[in-house]
């Protein structure tokens, strides 16, 4: 099959890039950096450089496609440092953008990476900008087949926390405990796309992506042994802290107001209420094998 993928060689673009060429598709990668080009040819993958806040690039490189797999990348928008940065209005463009494109090029088939949370457009901060983007492509005609899917939050993103861990040997949060939560690595999200990728397609139906469920004491006991801290902590402050610490730091007020509402929301449960009336089947890179790759990050100098 012809298959497009936005979201370059990310954590999630790079082992699905790989994972589908050697199943023998071929795979157009969307970067905006022509840097990437060699990378992604390596991988044995074409390159369409472009961004997908431009509708006719993107109608373009969606031509001809069996399957297109949309995301949107923050990091593509902007700073969450960047006061100036409108997310809500970013999100709302690529989302018209991936719709429009869809329709113009024919595509009939799409595969796209929501987020947890992405099944109401309240009580989950900043995320209820997946429901939102969920809820565009929701109006593209009926014979285009949809495919949502939910991962929740990423093991990856305790590489956030690497200063602190460094410096005050804790992980900082406004919620933590022994309640478990689900996690997911971006290589279980790749393999699964993948795979829904080469599934029938009918309707628009929604699938969550969750690798392990471990309590955020756990984290610190797990991570804590991997990299040599025994004295790790998992350390919850206030909100009005937090979002301090936060708008103190420079971040983007809506972000910053955003993080604090999802973290109330994973903390209550009611982020996970959707998910575990639909519970996935748990991917096969469980936390230890991620506290060791975290290890490593955490030695480099």
């Amino acid at each position: 099959m012809k298959i497009v993928i936005t979201g370059s060689l990310g954590h999630i673009g790079k082992p699905l890039t790989a994972n589908l060429v050697e199943k023998g598709h071929q795979v157009t990668v969307i970067s905006s950096k022509a840097e990437r080009i060699p990378a992604i040819e390596a991988l044995g993958g074409k390159a369409a450089i472009g961004t997908f806040f431009d509708l006719e690039f993107l109608t373009s490189a969606f031509t001809g496609a069996d399957i297109v797999y949309l995301m949107e990348a923050w990091e593509g928008i902007g700073s969450i440092f960047d006061k100036d940065v409108d997310f809500v209005s970013a999100f709302e463009k690529i989302g018209n953008n991936y719709k429009t494109a869809v329709e113009r090029s024919g595509v009939k088939k799409v595969v796209h990476l929501s987020s947890i949370g992405a099944h109401t457009d309240t009580g989950t901060g900043s995320l209820y900008l997946h429901n939102k983007v969920e809820g565009i492509l929701s109006q593209l005609p009926e014979d285009v087949y949809i495919k949502f899917m939910r991962p929740v939050g990423f093991y990856s993103n305790l590489y956030r926390s690497l200063d602190s861990i460094r410096k005050n040997h804790a992980i900082v949060s406004t919620y933590g405990g022994d309640q478990k939560e689900p996690w997911v690595a971006a290589e279980d999200i790749a393999e699964a796309v993948a795979e829904e990728m080469e599934k029938p397609f009918a309707g628009r139906t929604v699938r969550y992506l969750a690798s392990d469920e471990v309590s955020h004491n756990e984290v610190a006991r797990i991570l804590g042994k991997a990299i040599g801290v025994p004295e790790l902590q998992w350390q919850v402050i206030s909100k009005e802290q937090m979002l301090d610490g936060m708008l103190n730091a420079g971040m983007n007020e809506w972000i910053a107001h955003g993080f604090i509402a999802m973290q109330a929301a994973q903390g209550s449960g009611s982020l996970y209420e959707d998910m575990y009336r639909n519970r996935p089947q748990l991917g096969k890179t469980k936390f230890s094998d991620f506290a060791r790759e975290f290890a490593k990050i955490y030695h480099q100098k």
